[in-house]
């Protein structure tokens, strides 16, 4: 955040953190979440690098079309369990999941 915006809002009362922060998570819970949100981008490049529908991936694992949006997303609904199974049947090894964990943080775009 631009240092002048951030002045603007705590001189309006607003109190500026992170989310972290504000959701009091522990560093391992924010590790998880970095985690998740991770493998979950690194799902939907692989698929759509395999040009395969989210349909088409949804019958490779079992799953619903609405399960693979949810898994994309980040859904919290979703386990890490699934998103695994999902990239393993796309062909990523296991060289290719520590990747995109060690990948680094991710930020909405």
């Amino acid at each position: 955040m631009q240092k002048n915006k951030r002045k603007k809002l705590e001189a309006a009362g607003w109190k500026v953190g992170s989310v972290n922060e504000f959701l009091d998570l522990t560093p391992e819970e924010s590790a998880y979440i970095e985690m998740k949100l991770a493998l979950s981008h690194t799902l939907r490049q692989r698929r759509q690098h395999n040009n395969l529908s989210q349909i088409e991936l949804a019958k490779m694992v079992h799953s619903s079309q609405s399960r693979i949006a949810k898994m994309e997303a980040g859904d919290p609904s979703v386990s890490i369990d699934l998103i695994m199974k999902s990239l393993l049947a796309l062909g990523a090894s296991p060289k290719d999941v520590a990747k995109a964990i060690s990948s680094g943080p991710l930020h909405a775009a």
